[in-house]
């Protein structure tokens, strides 16, 4: 043990819990219900954790979509229950909650009705880390007297940090940017897990001189390496690290706690948990877990992706091409694939592959494979390329550009300006749309976000059309029936052979 840990002064590091938001998007395709969460709501706001991630990201979307809750339900619920511990959301800047950038007024509304429904860390980021693009809802998150966390999206030019582009000067000048912004802390953010540990080392040692405001760090154990990435975080004087309960983390999720408490116990870090109630509140979370079972991938024994520590791929990345050549009958040319996203990714001007960026690049990669490059071209890769989702960190191809806005309906001359700044208002023409059917500004938002599943959402929640069955949670008595059929199916197998 560093002689700093054992004999330091005394410097708890906090810890975001992320269970309720990330760690089953990442695991479980984001399918866990409000009712299985409020069990141990109250003995997790007796933790004490920084904050929760209890929303944002996908939450929103899937809620509505597929498993018929409302999304705003969700943060007035579980504030019920939970008094103590501030709630956080992952916020993808001028996309909210969705995947493509929405203009300023549904920006500001949705800011200023995540704040009423009781939301109060907003985690901002934005794919290309064009940080025009928080504009409109840092102006609303601190209106309301919020919390507004500025992100960096963590990504690489080579195997390590450094290169021309993503090295140690672009990350400490980001983070100064986002300090004059206002920020109230600053968040590394690694979709794709494959941060290691002494470069992280070394970015926190240079953010700690050139910024004050606290540093926190959110990595994915995609690669395997999360947990020595955030002990030597520790070490160099990191504030917060995001964590789940051991049964939602590991895998592509984050770092489980229970062993990140173990470890520091009795150190200048501490965080001064109760471990005992934290392996209370895992054994509950074990309990539900089955019923979301059929969502964990089972396609490979390894509880890490070692590839992802050479393609740079993030897992949920991954699962889409493997999904879109299966469509194709073509899933034999995924090492294809992976070649055309490091080249397609550095045409399209080196995005860091996070939503929606990674599906933008990802998708283009599975066309160019398929159909040959750039042969066919998908409207959003257009609309990156005319600037319609901000600045890219290098610039587009000029020859790729030119080819892909061929035709395109909005000109073939890149715009530069802050990306919001060429759409027109949507609230007033989606209001006219969905009529009576939208009760207030929630129901707006959710109609607004997602025209065609918001419309179906809001017809369940009024009664106007029943849910189907597949939105309707599946109990326990249920898991214990599929378990029976399964039982009995393997032992007739066995009486046969």
């Amino acid at each position: 043990m560093d002689t700093f840990l054992e004999e330091g002064p005394k410097n708890p590091i906090k810890i975001q819990d992320n269970t309720f938001r990330d760690g089953h998007q990442s695991l479980l395709a984001t399918r866990m219900r409000t009712e299985d969460m409020l069990p141990i709501a109250e003995k997790m706001d007796s933790v004490g954790f920084w904050a929760m991630e209890v929303w944002g990201g996908a939450t929103f979307d899937t809620m509505h979509r597929f498993l018929g809750e409302d999304p705003f339900d969700r943060i007035r619920t579980l504030k019920k229950y939970i008094k103590k511990t501030p709630f956080s959301m992952l916020l993808r800047g001028q996309n909210l909650v969705g995947y493509r950038n929405y203009a300023d007024d549904v920006a500001r509304l949705f800011v200023d009705k995540a704040c009423e429904a009781g939301m109060d860390v907003f985690r901002v980021f934005d794919a290309l880390n064009d940080f025009r693009n928080f504009e409109t809802v840092v102006e609303r998150i601190k209106a309301n007297g919020k919390h507004f966390q500025g992100t960096i999206c963590y990504t690489l030019t080579e195997r390590r940090m450094g290169g021309d582009v993503f090295n140690l000067a672009y990350y400490v000048d980001k983070a100064k940017e986002i300090q004059e912004m206002g920020a109230n802390t600053l968040c590394l953010k690694d979709m794709a897990g494959i941060m290691s540990p002494f470069d992280i080392a070394k970015i926190i040692v240079e953010l700690k001189k050139s910024i004050s405001i606290p540093i926190q760090l959110h990595t994915h154990y995609t690669s395997g390496m999360a947990s020595m990435v955030y002990l030597e975080a520790i070490k160099a004087g990191v504030d917060i690290v995001d964590t789940c309960l051991a049964p939602f983390a590991l895998r592509t999720s984050q770092p489980a706690i229970e062993p990140i408490v173990a470890t520091l116990y009795g150190t200048s870090r501490d965080t001064g948990f109760d471990l005992s109630l934290l392996l209370e509140l895992g054994d509950y979370m074990e309990t539900v877990a089955p019923k979301y079972r059929d969502y964990l991938a089972k396609n490979k024994m390894g509880v890490i992706d070692t590839g992802v520590l050479a393609h740079q791929v993030p897992g949920g990345m991954i699962s889409n091409l493997v999904g879109q050549l299966k469509e194709a009958k073509a899933l034999d040319r995924l090492a294809e694939v992976y070649k055309d996203v490091a080249i397609t990714r550095k045409e399209l001007g080196m995005p860091p592959l996070v939503t929606p960026t990674s599906q933008i690049v990802g998708v283009q990669s599975v066309l160019n494979v398929l159909f040959g490059r750039y042969k066919m071209v998908t409207n959003e890769v257009k609309d990156l390329a005319y600037g319609l989702y901000g600045r890219t960190p290098i610039p587009v191809d000029p020859e790729v550009q030119k080819k892909v806005l061929k035709n395109y309906k909005r000109g073939e001359t890149p715009v530069t300006g802050r990306a919001a700044d060429f759409l027109e208002p949507e609230l007033e023409k989606a209001k006219a749309k969905v009529g009576d059917l939208a009760k207030d500004d929630f129901d707006l938002l959710i109609y607004t976000l997602y025209p065609t599943t918001g419309e179906q959402f809001l017809k369940w929640k009024y009664g106007l059309e029943e849910r189907p069955t597949n939105v309707k949670p599946k109990t326990l008595e249920d898991i214990r029936k599929e378990d029976e059929a399964m039982a009995a199916a393997i032992e007739q197998v066995c009486k046969t052979i």
